[in-house]
């Protein structure tokens, strides 16, 4: 057992946290990248929801104390869960997770913080020679708070923009819909968006899952089908009747099955789905950090292990780093060479995975292709 798993083992996450976070692997860091599960309201940092809220002249209220973050500090305070998790379990972690979460959706009013949301991480993507990457945003939590659609979308325009001119990053949007809300409001807010099939790439569906099986969703999925979208859905680790709800999105999602699968780590749990989910060729992203950190699941590192191995085209995320203890797409990559064992030529594979099965056009997947396959041949030995 390498030292690393040790830490992992006989310290704690957040032991184990402070490692991966000061992690020099210069291979990864050099290495270009896709990344397609990232939730663009998860990299809401504390420092910018501050200053936002200060921008604003609005407080931002401690759960805790029941009174305003005094400043920046106390607000940091409240974006450690795993003290939450060690000390009360994963329940009391989920919980605070997606109230912290939801809450720092108060602080996004206008074009301008939509566009400093979006800019923040295209800036971090270029730091981690990210060259492309296809976010989700959640429009239903900013319309029910009375933001109009096109604020947050001319916000995100004028970033995505930016990104591609001046950081050598690409993006294309996903849209997701609230399951925890109605089918009505899924496919009002579908129509919403059609004036932004430019920006918007794919339909997916997150947030609370338990008893929202995706089939719920068919219609406004099948309409986005027909229309031309690309389709995923959430499964999350550790759901109820996650391996039922794996086999929808494979099978009938939008008619004949999604395009891919965000999560679904309990494919690697039933050997037909798993050769089903192989034999359709199908993607699948996978945030390793977080299932460790929230979802009380035990053999998570097993199960990417068992997907990779199949042949599984999985891929690595970042899902919502700002609230996951500040891991990033690259701190994720290094943990599994640690702890999974995966070596340069098992990174260059998940990465050669995410260039497959993104949905950029073929010019841009050709181009980070050949970056990809050059930096290859420079740097891992024949």
């Amino acid at each position: 057992m390498s030292s690393t798993k040790q830490i992992l083992s006989n310290v704690t996450l957040r032991g184990y946290q402070r490692v991966i976070r000061n992690h020099d692997d210069d291979f990864i860091k050099k290495m270009p990248k896709v990344e397609m599960h990232v939730h663009i309201e998860g990299t809401l940092t504390p420092e910018l929801r501050w200053s936002l809220a200060q921008r604003h002249g609005e407080p931002i209220p401690n759960p805790k104390t029941r009174k305003p973050c005094a400043n920046l500090s106390e607000l940091k305070g409240l974006y450690e869960l795993l003290h939450d998790v060690e000390e009360g379990g994963v329940e009391g972690g989920m919980l605070r997770f997606f109230d912290l979460y939801y809450g720092g959706f108060e602080v996004l009013r206008d074009e301008k913080d939509f566009y400093s949301l979006a800019i923040n991480y295209f800036q971090r993507a270029a730091e981690m020679n990210i060259r492309y990457c296809e976010p989700f945003f959640d429009p239903q939590g900013h319309t029910r708070r009375g933001v109009p659609f096109e604020t947050v979308m001319n916000g995100f325009r004028r970033a995505q923009v930016e990104a591609a001119e001046k950081l050598n990053v690409q993006s294309q949007w996903i849209m997701c819909f609230l399951r925890d809300m109605s089918p009505e409001s899924a496919m009002s807010h579908y129509i919403d968006a059609l004036p932004y099939r430019d920006m918007i790439i794919g339909i997916g569906l997150d947030s609370l899952e338990t008893d929202r099986p995706p089939l719920l969703f068919e219609d406004v999925f099948s309409r986005a089908r027909a229309d031309g979208f690309k389709i995923t859905c959430h499964c999350d680790v550790g759901a109820k009747d996650s391996l039922r709800h794996i086999a929808q999105v494979v099978d009938e999602l939008g008619g004949t099955g999604a395009d891919r699968i965000d999560h679904g780590l309990h494919a690697a749990d039933d050997p037909s789905l798993l050769a089903k989910v192989k034999r359709k060729d199908f993607g699948m992203t996978v945030c390793p950090w977080g299932y460790l950190c929230y979802s009380g699941e035990r053999k998570i590192l097993e199960r990417i292990r068992i997907l990779h191995a199949a042949g599984i085209k999985i891929t690595i995320g970042s899902d919502d780093p700002a609230y996951m203890e500040d891991i990033w797409l690259n701190h994720s990559l290094y943990m599994l060479r640690n702890l999974c064992d995966f070596t340069d030529d098992d990174l260059l594979t998940l990465q050669r995975n995410a260039v497959d099965i993104c949905w950029a056009s073929a010019s841009v997947k050709s181009k980070i292709g050949a970056e990809l396959e050059a930096f290859a041949k420079q740097n891992v030995e024949a």
